[in-house]
């Protein structure tokens, strides 16, 4: 359980950063909207890989249980 929590915080800090990364490089440079709309669209793409990592962290997991490896 602790794991889970630790992902999950780990997970927003990147999420968070990644937004701002993309705030730093275009702030200025285009209109506000455009700006609003990269950053949702990174962070979208950003959970979106996140998400699919951890689909297969489970799936490698559980893999691993059912052949008796316990977890390692």
């Amino acid at each position: 359980m602790k794991e889970i929590i630790i992902y999950t915080i780990a997970a927003i800090a990147c999420l968070a950063i990644l937004a701002y990364s993309i705030h730093m490089f275009v702030g200025g440079l285009v209109s506000p909207e455009l700006e609003r709309i990269l950053m949702v669209g990174g962070t979208v793409i950003g959970a979106t890989i996140i998400g699919l990592m951890a689909r297969d962290v489970i799936r490698t997991r559980k893999k691993n249980l059912e052949k008796g490896n316990g977890g390692q």
